[in-house]
């Protein structure tokens, strides 16, 4: 494999792919409405000879980008989405909001704006090899949108999507360069619709049935279901109607939207019915009526050793990003201003690892200048991600570029402000040689992709994909949720 002529293929469109990061960076458009993103995108693409199919799954926003002829089919999988009310100054090292009064104005809080072109770059990089060498094979860029709270993946995996696919590879912008071992949990959201019956409150309050009070109700039962749901499943809600803002108003209608997370999509969906079930003894206790409306859903993660054991190797074999000392004072400032500074405590942990050895000294630098080494096995999470739904169609690997100061959290203020920095464009270009990288030895290493859909087949078992979203839920857009 020659990495090096991969890193100057990525290198010389360098200056266009960091423009067009922090294009979209500027745009933070939330899920399912990321039109002048996706636009961007494809227009790129275009530009360098793709094959470009716009609202695929019927989904406005979701693309797919191809380049070759013939098998093997690998896919590279691209984010753009933003997160709701999250917007911060770029560059600055202080909570500093574009628009203070907007408080909902996005911002690209999970870096996406950098996870979408770094896959890009990826794509370029193989584009390039197919079209210098005629190598048989196709690569396609797949434009996923709605990752944060939509799970457009979920829904392009219902409608058949990534079933051309022979492996995928995507990435994360992180605080550290790895190749990602952790899970990821099922989940399932859905909106609880609550209607009572209005009346005075202080005239005639034996008139009215409160919604408000059914959902205040569901929110207590369902604090006592976490006494007894296994240790790794979650329960989120938020109020996103309250039914108004009179107090003397017996409130008709109100509404709570509920995440539920668990290992498995078996077992997200056994919390969903005891969930489902303490709305409907809440409407019951209030004498009010309860309409569930199920949003959207994705899949835990289903690992893949062959392709991290690949993409490990792509890391070791390309070379590191230099820093400058705006670089590492600016990571220092924003290191400074997060609860997690202070340094990686999963470095030190595996500190007496000889192959950490020579990395301990960066356990308390706020850039974390180093790759680490690959540790195969499997371990749960406590987040979620869409990914998890294309792994179950096919082979999957991920890895984490570092493209934020250490101890950064997700979907702060301080990744939105970090998100167009050179130490985010750096992170970017890294991890997407990385993955190109991968990507050429899945289309010309016949051994690797074998036992890459042996383990496939293997984890997976006989019943294959079952997608956790019904027939006839459709994506939607955060303001259309409620």
């Amino acid at each position: 494999m020659d990495y090096n002529k991969i890193s100057q293929s990525v290198d010389r469109r360098a200056e266009k792919l960091c423009e067009l990061s922090d294009k979209i960076w500027d745009y933070a458009e939330t899920a399912f409405v990321e039109f002048k993103s996706v636009d961007v995108l494809c227009k790129a693409l275009e530009e360098e000879g793709f094959e470009v199919k716009r609202g695929v799954a019927d989904i406005e926003t979701a693309f797919t980008a191809s380049f070759g002829h013939g098998k093997p089919v690998i896919g590279l999988l691209g984010e753009y989405d933003a997160l709701f009310g999250i917007n911060q100054k770029a560059g600055s090292a202080v909570k500093e909001p574009v628009c203070p009064q907007e408080n909902g104005l996005p911002g690209h809080g999970c870096g996406h704006n950098l996870l979408g072109v770094g896959a890009l770059a990826s794509a370029l990089a193989v584009k390039d090899y197919l079209e210098e060498t005629g190598t048989e094979g196709t690569v396609i860029f797949f434009g996923t949108p709605g990752e944060e709270g939509g799970s457009g993946k979920a829904f392009m995996a219902r409608e058949g999507v990534f079933d051309c696919l022979d492996a995928a590879v995507t990435w994360h912008p992180s605080t550290i360069n790895n190749v990602r071992t952790r899970g990821s949990l099922a989940n399932i959201q859905a909106l609880f619709k609550f209607t009572g019956v209005s009346s005075h409150a202080g005239g005639s309050p034996h008139l009215g049935r409160s919604a408000l009070d059914a959902v205040e109700l569901m929110n207590v039962g369902v604090n006592f279901v976490r006494e007894h749901m296994p240790i790794t499943n979650r329960v989120h809600y938020a109020i996103t109607n309250a039914g108004g803002m009179s107090p003397n108003v017996v409130q008709p209608y109100a509404e709570v939207l509920y995440l539920c997370r668990a290992t498995t999509n078996k077992g997200a969906k056994e919390l969903y019915d005891w969930v489902c079930d303490v709305a409907r003894g809440a409407a019951l206790m209030t004498q009010t009526k309860v309409e569930i409306d199920f949003v959207k859903a994705c899949s835990n993660i289903v690992p893949n050793e062959a392709i991290e054991e690949s993409l490990a190797r792509s890391m070791e074999n390309t070379q590191l990003p230099e820093f400058t000392e705006e670089d590492w004072a600016y990571a220092d400032a924003i290191a400074a201003t997060c609860p997690g500074a202070g340094g990686n405590a999963t470095l030190r942990k595996k500190s007496k690892d000889p192959r950490f050895a020579d990395l301990v000294k960066f356990a308390d630098a706020s850039i974390q200048a180093y790759a680490m080494p690959y540790t195969p096995g499997f371990a749960d999470g406590s987040g979620s991600t869409d990914v998890g739904d294309v792994s179950w169609v096919c082979p999957t690997a991920q890895i984490s570029g570092m493209t934020m100061a250490a101890g950064t959290p997700g979907h702060s203020w301080q990744t939105v402000a970090q998100g167009k920095s050179a130490l985010a464009h750096k992170g970017m270009l890294y991890s997407g040689k990385v993955m190109a990288a991968t990507v050429l030895e899945l289309l010309t290493d016949k051994e690797l992709l074998e036992r890459a859909t042996a383990e496939f087949k293997e984890r997976v078992g006989e019943e294959g994909y079952v997608c956790p979203i019904p027939k006839g839920v459709k994506p939607r857009a955060i303001s259309d949720k409620m």
